[in-house]
């Protein structure tokens, strides 16, 4: 018969110790191959596919789609091998211990499915035994035994029917725990004081869901407030001589005509966002300092670059590499601005290499992809990194790694139409330069008023790692190199 395992959402890495279930690609029943996706998770970093480790049968998934599981709980549980007793191939291999750490543990079906034991070697679980959210899983087990489809998917059928009605028999006191997997929902439910016991789930192998649970929650609201019968409403009498005072609006009515108030979750994106803008305002003392710069030199020499070389000459630099090249060169000037601060060690620590993050908008929210060694870069190699990451970020394909590891953040906000802003310092940086639209303004030029094309630029530094003078003297660089564009030839 076969043995069924159950795969946990991995260590996600980074930091990351929750996910939200984005889309299955698999259905109960399915037959998955080792390392084939299963399902698509939104973490705070990025969309991801999780792979599973095993190749079987799928018998049953744990969430919906838009449910958020901590890392750890069980996705889903896959049915290996056919005869005899299998046995888990992964961590133990490679003398690591336990086959808990590849995110997979077997659960016994059936009766005898545990006499084989992990030791009898009648069998190997056809597993990989090595998940990596993103990347695949490592090489496949080395011998492994076939299984038709067709004889799994009836076997696997039989025993968890056969399960199913043992559990029917059990009483409800001695079935083992709720079948709830998420915490949040746990949480909810005591916060209401629902015995989850009580109440049928509607996922999975009668997995209880949010879903359910609000439904209880509502189906007790409605009850409390219920209208008293008329029967047990006492009588009151009424003078002849008061007169009944009758509101213009039925109460009932008013009430039912107001909106209803929306609760949004902060979780996923906008949940990581919210949690680092809250604590860089909490951690760092920030300032602002700005200056108007007339940018008319530095279009046309991007004009001028562009145009150079027809169309072999290769993509077309944006002002945003342009500007993200004049940041190295300050960051070169003025590296404090390039560091982050230690608070234990009560520390300043500089930072060698620019990893240069920029702002993106995108439907899933606000997400900062960093280029790597921007300071390595020329205006075309930073160009051609931003807009790949940028459709990256638009198909949220981004990786955990593109979006951490940021030292300095360039903010556009001129594409949202706005001249001026002051930007929160993406922690834990010590500096944003934020960017306005460019648009023709009049300018005092060579003594003479002319229309010229102006943009605010804004820094917000962390002023504990430099004082006014310092951010000063980095927003006039960059001003003075958009303004004139040959300065910056003096360090290309």
């Amino acid at each position: 018969m076969p043995q069924v395992f159950e795969f946990k959402l991995p260590d996600l890495g980074e930091g990351l110790t929750e996910a939200e279930i984005v889309r299955w690609l698999v259905e109960v029943g399915d037959v998955v191959a080792i390392d084939q996706p299963v399902v698509e998770v939104e973490t705070a970093k990025a969309m991801v596919e999780v792979p599973c480790p095993y190749g079987g049968v799928v018998t049953a998934r744990f969430g919906e789609e838009g449910t958020e599981l901590p890392v750890g709980a069980p996705l889903l549980t896959v049915a290996v091998g056919s005869e005899g007793a299998l046995e888990p191939v992964g961590p133990a291999d490679s003398g690591s211990g336990s086959g808990a750490e590849a995110g997979a543990v077997v659960s016994a079906v059936g009766p005898g499915a545990g006499s084989g034991g992990a030791g009898s070697g009648a069998g190997e679980a056809e597993a990989s035994g090595n998940v990596l959210v993103g990347y695949g899983t490592g090489a496949p087990v080395a011998r492994r035994r076939r299984v038709r489809p067709e004889a799994m998917a009836a076997s696997v059928a039989a025993h968890v029917t056969a399960a199913a009605a043992v559990s029917a028999a059990v009483p409800d006191t001695v079935q083992g725990p709720v079948a709830v997997v998420s915490p949040l929902v746990r949480k909810l439910a005591r916060q209401h004081d629902l015995d989850l016991r009580q109440l049928a789930g509607s996922g999975p192998d009668g997995l209880i869901l949010r879903a359910d649970v609000e439904s209880a929650i509502r189906a007790l609201t409605e009850g409390a407030a219920a209208p008293t019968p008329a029967s047990a409403v006492a009588a009151v009498s009424v003078p002849e001589s008061v007169p009944a005072v009758q509101p213009s609006v039925p109460l009932v009515a008013r009430s039912a005509a107001s909106p209803a108030v929306e609760r949004i979750p902060l979780r996923g994106v906008r949940g990581a966002v919210a949690d680092k803008l809250a604590r860089s305002r909490q951690e760092i003392p920030d300032a602002t300092c700005w200056v108007d710069a007339d940018a008319t030199e530095l279009m046309a020499a991007r004009s001028a670059m562009n145009s150079a070389g027809g169309p072999a000459a290769g993509p077309k630099v944006s002002v945003l590499a342009l500007l993200a090249r004049i940041c190295t060169a300050a960051l070169a000037r003025f590296p404090e601005l390039n560091s982050t601060v230690d608070l234990e060690a009560r520390e300043i620590v500089r930072l060698p290499e620019v990893h240069l993050g920029f702002a993106a908008q995108t439907e899933r929210g606000l997400v900062v992809p960093v280029v790597r060694d921007a300071q390595a870069r020329n205006a075309e190699s930073i160009g051609a990194e931003i807009a790949r990451l940028t459709e990256a970020a638009r198909t949220g394909r981004l990786t955990p790694a593109e979006l951490t590891g940021g030292t300095f953040t360039l903010n556009n906000y001129g594409v949202f139409g706005v001249d001026g802003s002051t930007p929160i310092i993406n922690h834990p940086e010590a500096a944003m330069l934020g960017v306005g639209r460019i648009v023709p303004k009049p300018w005092v030029h060579e003594g003479e008023l002319a229309v010229r094309q102006v943009v605010q630029l804004s820094l917000t530094f962390d002023h504990r790692v430099c004082d006014g003078g310092t951010a000063g003297g980095f927003l006039r660089y960059v001003a003075d190199c958009v303004e004139q564009p040959a300065v910056l030839l003096r360090t290309l």
